[in-house]
């Protein structure tokens, strides 16, 4: 990239997926937990979620604005799996979930592809995870 504007920095410490992780400026500190263990902590795969939905509901408002469609009531719920596969090992998949009142559908569709194409997460998905949008206009 020619213009970075911010770089996270996360560092890793104790059995990876139960161990701890923690960002540069303290902002973050967290227990992992394997899922499904009931043990206290989040995962890769939640943070990842988490940062997906922020991502791309920060690029449909800007993507609302610029058009200048009044986006009030939304909302992006991101679902993240992890699965395994005998050939290829573990993988991951998602699905964003594009939710919002007072809008038709069918412009609601045109936000939320646009804003697909906009968002850095998304981008940095396609074509090596089987990433879905669904939306529904309410």
């Amino acid at each position: 990239m020619s213009n970075p504007i911010y770089t996270a920095v996360a560092t890793s410490t104790g059995e990876g997926r139960e161990g701890q992780v923690a960002t540069s400026d303290g902002t973050l500190d967290l227990q992992l937990a394997m899922p499904g263990t009931n043990q206290p902590g989040t995962n890769p795969e939640q943070l990842f979620a988490a940062g997906w939905s922020a991502c791309f509901h920060s690029a449909l408002k800007m993507i609302a604005k610029k058009n200048k469609v009044s986006l009030e009531d939304s909302a992006v719920v991101a679902e993240v799996t992890l699965s395994t596969d005998p050939e290829t090992g573990f993988g991951l998949s998602g699905t964003l979930r594009v939710e919002a009142s007072g809008i038709a559908q069918d412009e609601l569709e045109k936000l939320a592809h646009e804003a697909d194409q906009t968002c850095p997460y998304s981008k940095a998905v396609r074509g090596n995870i089987e990433a879905r949008v669904e939306v529904t206009a309410g």
